[in-house]
């Protein structure tokens, strides 16, 4: 009757088995788990919310951060935000130490339980079964070998060995009870692995609810301190939009652009050479540098006007938009072949006025500049030709420049053809006087009632009051002939003595009205017998009267410290040799 109590049935042992095995896995796995989990954490394991706050790296560089806020001052734009960027990160802090912990206590203690606790106390009771077998079959032989030897052997008592018999019976039970409870165990082990599994659920639910959180709070800090960012005028100049860099500065025209002029104004009128002659690179560099920084002193750049102007082309020529804009490119280049010189000068009239308005202001202030350093020509060498020829390419260029010989043809025959008569006849182009202190941060500069040769023949030489005779319309613009040098096309401006009577000539207007022309009638009468004589062209034009480039005289600037990169013309004046028509040969 004892053979009930020999072996589990069939069934149960296999499955026992097979869970058995698993439990080993599962255990394994989750217990590695665990412990890459817990490396994931920054905080100390185990220890208070406070306590873990405190040891966070998040929290110590937002401590470092404050400090350093408060060693800055608010007043800097850098205090000001690692202020703001430390008491972010500050409850960041707070956000993760709460994270972590609520990972501790929905994640890694029920996984603890399950790889420490649960499994462990299975896999003990399968022990215990084993010996528990051991015991009961031990009981089992010693009364299998006390029924034996009781047929042969008259002296083994009958009450021996029915003690025997109820400790086999005992042993039995307890194997049965024990094989039962694990059973049980092991049943209820896979019946509730869904609920283990949910551990690793619940761990990417409190993941996702923490960079909720911490998102949260950066989307709640970024835009206050995107607003300190935005207000501090503290940029560069150089590379910056004119746009930007006007809205951020508050201004109406460009800090460079205003700086360089009213240095300029103030040393480099009569500085021969002006934007032809490159400056030394390590100053160059050292004033944009300056320029960049609005808390710069600039008084040591005054005595260096070549360095002044060179930077002036750098920022034109740096602009990631230039000042005419690449959308009136087209147009710009069409009218610069308009032969008609009426037409032409009223369609870069239409232009000129189709700007946007900060390029148009900044446009008309370096106009007006630059038509007042043609003044001087006669001791800097700066005609608007030659002006045009060296500071005309930083000032208009097609978005996508070709070979260097295309941007040599376009420098000298589109850019050269705009600019030099918008120089000519700015006060035309840009009627009124041109204060060119507009920030008032500059010790101001005299004012003279006009900046050019104007139309209307009211015209004051620099610094004097002394009238000069207005020059004649003929003379200062001529016929523009092409001539070939170098391969690359040049403007020729020659007297044309048959535009004499354009002054009696009724001009077209487009729809828009543009001004008519610049026209001087007192000298129209005069220049069909003046213009043979030299010595009348020469004091009459000194300005005005076109040049030819010549093969024997263009020169490719490409010298140290012209950093844009760009073609320029290096002209020699001579002046002691007039082409005999009176026109000066550069």
């Amino acid at each position: 009757g004892g053979t009930v109590f020999f072996s589990l049935p069939l069934p149960l042992s296999s499955v026992g088995s097979i869970i058995e095995r698993r439990l080993d896995t599962v255990r394994s796995v989750c217990h590695i788990a665990q412990k890459r989990l817990i490396a994931c954490f920054q905080g100390q394991h185990g220890t208070d919310p406070d306590k873990r706050h405190k040891k966070l790296p998040l929290t110590a560089l937002a401590q470092n951060m404050q400090e350093g806020s408060v060693q800055l001052s608010d007043e800097t734009l850098l205090g000001k935000m690692l202020d703001t960027c430390g008491d972010a990160e500050n409850k960041l802090a707070m956000e993760l130490s709460q994270h972590e912990v609520q990972i501790e206590r929905e994640v890694l203690d029920p996984l603890y339980l399950l790889t420490e606790v649960k499994i462990p106390n299975i896999q003990k009771q399968r022990k215990q079964l084993s010996k528990l077998v051991l015991d009961w079959d031990s009981a089992r032989g010693r009364y299998n070998q006390a029924h034996k030897t009781s047929g042969t052997n008259f002296q083994v008592h009958p009450s021996k060995i029915e003690s025997l018999k109820e400790e086999m019976d005992e042993a039995g039970n307890k194997v049965e009870q024990c094989k039962d409870q694990l059973a049980a165990d092991m049943y209820n082990f896979v019946s509730k692995e869904g609920e283990y599994a949910r551990c690793f659920v619940m761990l990417l639910e409190a993941q996702a609810d923490y960079h909720r959180k911490a998102l949260a709070v950066i989307e709640k800090v970024l835009p206050e301190i995107q607003a300190h960012q935005d207000k501090w005028t503290e940029k560069p100049a150089f590379g910056t939009p004119l746009e930007e860099h006007l809205k951020r500065s508050g201004r109406e025209i460009a800090v460079p652009i205003e700086a360089c002029v009213m240095m300029l104004l103030e040393t480099g009128m009569r500085e021969e050479g002006l934007f032809r002659i490159a400056a030394g690179a390590s100053k160059l560099k050292k004033l944009k540098a300056a320029l960049d920084c609005s808390t710069s002193q600039l008084d040591e750049f005054y005595s260096d006007p070549h360095a002044v102007a060179g930077a002036l082309k750098s920022y034109l020529r740096e602009l990631p938009e230039p000042l005419m804009t690449y959308s009136l490119y087209e147009e710009w280049t069409q009218a610069a072949n308009i032969q008609d010189q009426d037409k032409k000068l009223q369609e870069l009239w239409r232009i000129c006025n189709r700007l946007p308005k900060h390029y148009h202001a900044n446009f008309r202030y370096l106009i007006k500049f630059l038509a007042k350093l043609a003044q001087n020509s006669d001791v800097n060498k700066m005609t608007p030709s030659n002006v045009a020829i060296v500071l005309g390419p930083n000032l208009l260029w097609a978005k996508n420049e070709g070979s260097l010989a295309e941007m040599a043809a376009a420098t000298s025959v589109h850019v050269v053809a705009v600019i030099e008569p918008i120089i000519q006849h700015a006060d035309w182009f840009f009627p009124g006087d041109q204060d060119f202190n507009v920030s008032g941060a500059f010790v101001a500069i005299p004012a003279v009632n006009s900046n050019h040769l104007s139309h209307t023949g009211n015209e004051y030489d620099s610094g004097t009051l002394e009238r000069k005779r207005p020059v004649s319309m003929t003379v200062m613009e001529g016929d523009l002939l092409k001539k070939e040098s170098f391969g690359v096309k040049v403007m020729d401006f020659q007297a044309n003595p048959r535009r004499c009577g354009t002054i009696n000539r009724k001009h077209t207007s487009p729809a828009f009205q543009p001004p008519l022309p610049p026209t001087e009638a007192g000298v129209l009468a005069q220049a069909g017998a003046e213009q043979h004589s030299q010595a009348s062209v020469a004091e009459t034009s000194p300005v005005g009267a076109g040049f030819a480039l010549s093969a024997g005289t263009a020169e490719q600037l490409q010298s140290p410290g012209n950093e844009d990169g760009r073609l320029y013309f290096t002209t020699h004046i001579d002046l002691s040799k007039l082409h005999p028509r009176g026109v000066h040969t550069v």
